[in-house]
């Protein structure tokens, strides 16, 4: 009964689970507005260790979802979508180290943006939070993978853990990476890492164009030139480009 009642709350979390990242990116620009600190330390140098370990946080989460993006195999609910599906059972590559890469993360992911805040509370609370949700949405799945697949899925998932990656038994990937079908899946998430950290810097200058210091104009314009492309693969997937890729 328990487990029934996790894959339903899981069921429900699952279908706005496209949302979560744009609440967490808002919050933290708010309190970096706020405190106008990038670290929850007194001393500058602390505060500057704390920024660079919130983005390698952040994206380590981004590189481990772009692996498992490149190597998953096609037909399944990597993208946002209304119900779990597979085509297939994934148990190569990273889904031989842990059975939800892509959520594994997504958590990393979370986390580091939170801490992009320069508040350690925001970012030990979002990491609660997405183990919670995230932990609460591979039952669902998993409970969907288990009827489809049954004993396959069983002998996988009593060797390959859930959420904490094992050190072992890799497995190499069944199918070669995929650049074009990565793209398609993780170009907006890295644009929205890379808008985190823009607006929690943007935040703590209280949004004031005058107060950019000349030597950060290159970020802007970089950042600048980083929305274009965004756009511009919008209207590729608008065509058609990456429509195969799903």
């Amino acid at each position: 009964m328990y487990q029934t009642e996790l894959a339903a709350s899981g069921k429900k979390l699952f279908f706005v689970r496209g949302t979560y990242i744009y609440i967490i990116i808002a919050i933290a620009t708010l309190i970096a507005w706020v405190s106008r600190d990038i670290g929850p330390f007194a001393s500058p140098r602390a505060d500057c260790i704390w920024f660079w370990a919130s983005l390698a946080v952040a994206s380590l989460g981004a590189t481990v979802r772009i692996f498992t993006s490149g190597w998953a195999a096609l037909g399944t609910s990597g993208r946002a979508k209304v119900a779990a599906e597979a085509s297939e059972l994934n148990t190569t590559g990273p889904y031989s180290l842990v059975r939800n890469p892509l959520y594994v993360g997504r958590i990393l992911n979370f986390t580091g943006i939170a801490m992009l805040s320069g508040s350690w509370v925001f970012g030990a609370i979002i990491y609660l939070l997405a183990v919670l949700v995230y932990e609460r949405i591979s039952i669902y799945e998993e409970e969907f993978l288990r009827e489809k697949f049954g004993a396959a899925h069983g002998e996988w998932a009593k060797n390959v853990p859930a959420l904490l990656p094992r050190l072992h038994g890799w497995v190499s990937p069944k199918y070669p990476f995929w650049w074009k079908r990565m793209i398609w899946r993780e170009q907006n998430k890295l644009f929205l890492l890379a808008t985190a950290v823009f607006l929690t810097w943007f935040a703590r200058l209280g949004f004031d164009m005058a107060a950019i210091p000349a030597a950060c104009w290159p970020f802007v314009y970089a950042y600048g030139a980083l929305v274009v492309v965004r756009f511009a693969i919008g209207g590729l997937k608008m065509i058609g480009f990456f429509k195969e890729l799903s």
